[in-house]
C-alpha cells in the first residue's frame, strides 16, 4: 500500500495542492491564484467555478510534479478558507450566486439588528461565536433572500449549502457526498459546539432550512471518494478541517495551552484548551479545535482579517512594492521605530474589537515619510494585531505561552518574525515545514488511512527550523504598542 498523501489547501487568494511523504515532508506542490471581486464597499466575492477549476488544476500539477500516479496516493485531505459561503444546485452542482467570502461585511446591519434584539447571548452560548458578518449563517440567509426563487428552492430541497470544503467534496465525488467536518461546521453560527449538532433554534433564528446542510463528521473520517476521471484513479477523501484548525494539527499543538499563529491573508491565533470549552471575556471565539473518534478538543481563537492582505494591498493596491518579498529589505533599512502606524481595517476590525464599520488609515506621516516607512508599518501592523490577541488571551487567564509556533506565507520574512518576538516579548518558533495548514489535513487523512497510529506519532514529526528570541527593551516595546492602540482607537467606528 502506498503511503503518500495529497493535501488540498483552498485559500482566500489561491488554491494549492501538496503531495506529502508519510514523514510529513512536501514532495511536490502547485499553486494558482484566482480573482477577487469587490462589488461594493466591504463586499468580497469569489467565483465558485474558478475555485473548483483552480483546485482541480493544482491537484493534477502536483501529482505530475511528484512523479506519482493517483493510484499511489493513499488519501486526500481538504483544508479550506473557512466561513466562505456557497449555495449550489443539488443536481448540477452549479453555484446560484458568487461565493461570499469570510471577509465580506454585507450583513453588518442585519447582525446589528440581531444583537439589538438580544440574541447574541444565546448564539454565543451555543456556538462559541459572536454575531458578526464574518460567519457563514448570515451570508447564507442573505443569498436565500436576495437570489430570486432561492428560498423557495431551498424549501423544496433543490439547493445545497456548504463552506468551500463541502463544495469541493461535492465536486470531487460527483455529487455523491454532501459532508463537512466539525471544525468547519463550528464556524457557521448554525452548529451547537456542545451537542455537536445543527441547532434547531439557530436555524429558526436565521431562517435556514435544514435540507441545505451537510452531514457533519469527525476531522478524520470517510468523507467520500474522488472520482477516477478527475485525477486518474479513485482516491478516498479521509481528512477535513478548516484552515486554522488544520494548522493547529500541523503545528502539533496537541497539549492544552499550546498556541499557534498563522499568517496568510488574515492572521489567526489558536490556543488548545483541551476537552473543555473556555468562554472568553474578551471577545475571542470558542471553537472546535478538532474532533477525532467522536471526542472534541476545543480551542480559543483570535481572528485578524488583514495580515498578508496588507502586503498584497501595498503591492497591488498602491503599488509601493513589486513583490511581497521586497518588504523585508525595506523594513531592514527602516528599523523598528519608523513612527508610522498603518491600521489595515479594510474590511473592519476582527478580534478583539469586532468593529465591522472601522476602516483603514495611516498615521504619523511627515514630510520625510517614504515608501519604506509605509511598507514597514504594514508589516508591523500584523505584529501589533497579534499582540492584541495575546493580550486578550492573557486577560482571559491564559498563561503566557513558552513560545508561539508560527506558519503561513509571511513567516519566511526574518525581519517580521524578529519584530513579532520583540513586540510580544515571547519567543517565536518557525517549523521546518511552514505549509502547516496543508500538512495538518494530510496528517488527518493519514490518521484515517492507518498511516499514523495516533497524535503522539504525528507530533514526533514536528521540527523547529528557527527560534527568534525577543531582544527589544521593555520600555520601547511598551511605547510602540501604545502608539498602535492609539491609532486603532482613531479608526474605530465608535472611537
Amino acid at each position: 500500500m502506498s503511503n503518500y498523501l495529497l493535501a488540498i489547501d483552498q485559500g482566500t487568494t489561491s488554491s494549492r495542492a501538496i503531495v506529502f511523504s508519510p514523514e510529513g515532508l512536501p514532495l511536490a506542490r502547485a499553486q494558482q491564484e484566482f480573482r477577487q471581486f469587490f462589488p461594493q464597499d466591504g463586499w468580497v466575492e469569489h467565483d465558485g467555478e474558478e475555485i473548483w477549476s483552480s483546485t482541480l488544476q493544482v491537484c493534477r500539477r502536483a501529482l505530475e510534479e511528484s512523479g506519482l500516479g493517483a493510484e499511489q496516493i493513499a488519501a486526500i485531505g481538504i483544508t479550506n478558507q473557512r466561513e466562505t459561503t456557497l449555495v449550489w444546485d443539488a443536481v448540477s452542482g452549479a453555484p446560484i450566486h458568487p461565493a461570499i467570502v469570510w471577509q465580506d461585511r454585507r450583513t453588518a446591519d442585519y447582525c446589528a439588528t440581531l444583537k439589538a434584539a438580544g440574541h447574541e447571548a444565546m448564539v454565543s452560548a451555543k456556538t462559541g461565536l459572536l454575531i458578526d458578518p464574518y460567519f457563514s449563517g448570515t451570508k447564507l440567509r442573505w443569498i436565500l433572500d436576495q437570489v430570486p426563487g432561492a428560498r423557495e428552492r431551498a424549501e423544496r430541497g433543490e439547493l445545497r449549502f456548504g463552506t468551500v470544503d463541502s463544495f469541493l467534496l461535492w465536486r470531487l465525488t460527483g455529487g455523491k457526498a454532501h459532508r463537512t467536518d466539525a471544525t468547519n461546521a463550528s464556524r457557521t453560527l448554525l452548529f451547537n459546539i456542545h451537542t455537536q449538532q445543527w441547532d434547531p433554534e439557530l436555524l429558526a433564528l436565521l431562517e435556514i432550512p435544514v435540507s441545505l446542510l451537510p452531514e457533519v463528521l469527525d476531522c478524520a473520517a470517510d468523507f467520500g471518494t474522488c472520482e477516477a476521471e478527475l485525477l486518474g484513479a479513485p482516491i478516498p477523501v479521509l481528512g477535513m478541517a478548516g484552515d486554522q484548525q488544520a494548522a493547529l494539527i500541523g503545528q502539533a499543538c496537541f497539549q492544552p495551552g499550546m498556541v499557534k499563529s498563522t499568517y496568510g491573508t488574515g492572521c489567526f491565533m489558536i490556543q488548545n484548551t483541551g476537552s473543555t470549552p473556555v468562554t472568553s471575556k474578551n471577545r475571542l471565539l470558542t471553537t472546535v479545535g478538532y474532533r477525532l473518534n467522536g471526542e472534541v478538543t476545543y480551542a480559543v481563537e483570535g481572528s485578524i482579517f488583514v495580515a498578508g492582505a496588507a502586503v498584497q494591498w501595498l503591492r497591488d493596491g498602491i503599488k509601493l512594492i513589486s513583490h511581497a518579498s521586497d518588504s523585508e529589505a525595506l523594513a531592514e533599512q527602516t528599523g523598528d521605530a519608523c513612527g508610522v502606524y498603518l491600521v489595515p481595517a479594510f474590511t473592519g476590525l476582527g478580534a478583539p474589537y469586532w468593529d465591522p464599520k472601522a476602516r483603514g488609515a495611516i498615521f504619523g506621516l511627515t514630510r520625510d515619510t517614504g515608501i519604506k516607512e509605509i511598507v514597514t508599518a504594514g508589516l508591523q501592523s500584523v505584529c501589533y494585531q497579534t499582540r492584541d490577541l495575546l493580550e486578550a488571551m492573557r486577560q482571559d487567564g491564559a498563561a503566557a505561552p513558552s513560545a508561539l509556533r508560527v506558519d503561513g506565507g509571511m513567516v519566511v520574512n526574518n525581519w517580521l518574525m524578529q519584530f513579532l518576538a520583540d513586540i510580544l516579548g515571547v519567543p517565536v518558533e518557525r517549523p521546518e515545514v511552514t505549509e502547516t495548514t496543508a500538512l495538518g489535513v494530510a496528517y488527518l487523512a493519514g490518521l484515517q488511512a492507518g498511516i499514523y497510529r495516533d497524535l503522539a506519532q504525528i507530533g514526533g514529526h514536528w521540527q523547529r527550523q528557527q527560534r527568534f528570541e525577543p531582544r527589544m527593551p521593555d520600555e520601547q516595546r511598551a511605547k510602540l504598542y501604545l502608539g498602535w492602540l492609539n491609532a486603532v482607537q482613531r479608526v474605530r467606528s465608535e472611537g
